[in-house]
């Protein structure tokens, strides 16, 4: 799986780092994805991260 976040829509609320911080953190308030592919023991996490998001910033790719 990989995750995506559109910098465009991310509003740096954290709320993806919060949900699974082995993906996402907040650089200069923009969401960015630290690995190139989630590892399998993340995978769930980020998917909440995913669906948590209000402005529909993440998107993952299976």
């Amino acid at each position: 799986m990989k995750a995506m976040v559109d910098e465009r829509k991310c509003t740096g609320c954290g709320l993806c780092a919060e949900f699974c911080p082995d993906v996402f953190e907040v650089v200069d308030e923009v969401a960015e994805v630290i690995v190139d592919v989630v590892p399998s023991v993340s995978e769930e996490s980020c998917r909440e991260a995913c669906e948590n998001c209000y402005v529909r910033a993440i998107s993952l790719e299976e």
